[in-house]
């Protein structure tokens, strides 16, 4: 079991207000976000998340984590309180291996485990597999695919172009064997400071040279 920096439970900052209406809230922007892949979705909420990570990947996780699931912090985030945080309100179980995590936290300017070494679930048990938060520093609509990605797949109507800045710039080529597993594989969650936008693992990426380190 991974360990967290010692602190003082009254230094940590609160979660929701209301535990129950502030995940729900959450909840229902990582359902818009997955279902309509790479369409930013603003993402409000009251917790006093850490000071360190992406404000809208906290609250995304606070939402999400309960004490049966386990989670893996980037080294940034590992050294902070984002993982007392997160074990004091929700119970999760903090691991030290990328490939022992239901979930997993990334760090802007941290490196983002490969795709492959994350659990890709099974064939009988798809929903078995890693949801990845990644902390991006540009995510945002674009008006074609001149400098994006180009997004296909169910949920989206045609296409969806999305510039990113802050990936492995090899994301793209390991997004096309993450979804070549399907109905294995892992979903992503890219985060802004408001904003989130899903890639569940069957949404297809175009135009691999956008993608920026």
């Amino acid at each position: 079991m991974s360990t967290t920096p010692t602190t003082s439970l009254s230094a940590l900052g609160a979660g929701f207000s209301n535990e129950a209406l502030g995940s729900q809230a959450v909840f229902r922007a990582v359902l818009k976000a997955l279902s309509q892949p790479g369409d930013p979705v603003a993402l409000e909420h009251d917790a006093e998340v850490p000071a360190t990570g992406h404000a809208a990947s906290a609250a995304v996780l606070l939402a999400l984590l309960d004490s049966e699931c386990t989670l893996w912090l980037s080294p940034t985030l590992a050294a902070s309180q984002a993982g007392t945080w997160l074990r004091f309100h929700t119970g999760c179980v903090l691991v030290d291996a990328p490939g022992q995590a239901r979930f997993a936290w990334v760090a802007a300017g941290d490196a983002m485990p490969p795709l492959a070494s994350l659990q890709r679930g099974s064939d009988e048990y798809p929903d078995q597999s890693a949801t990845c938060v990644v902390d991006v520093a540009v995510m945002a609509p674009a008006a074609d695919g001149a400098d994006a990605w180009r997004l296909t797949g169910p949920g989206i109507r045609t296409a969806q172009h999305l510039h990113v800045v802050g990936l492995p710039g090899d994301f793209a080529a390991q997004w096309a064997d993450n979804h070549g597993a399907f109905p294995r594989g892992v979903d992503v969650v890219l985060a802004t400071a408001t904003h989130i936008a899903g890639l569940p693992r069957t949404t297809r990426i175009e135009s691999p040279s956008t993608v920026e380190a």
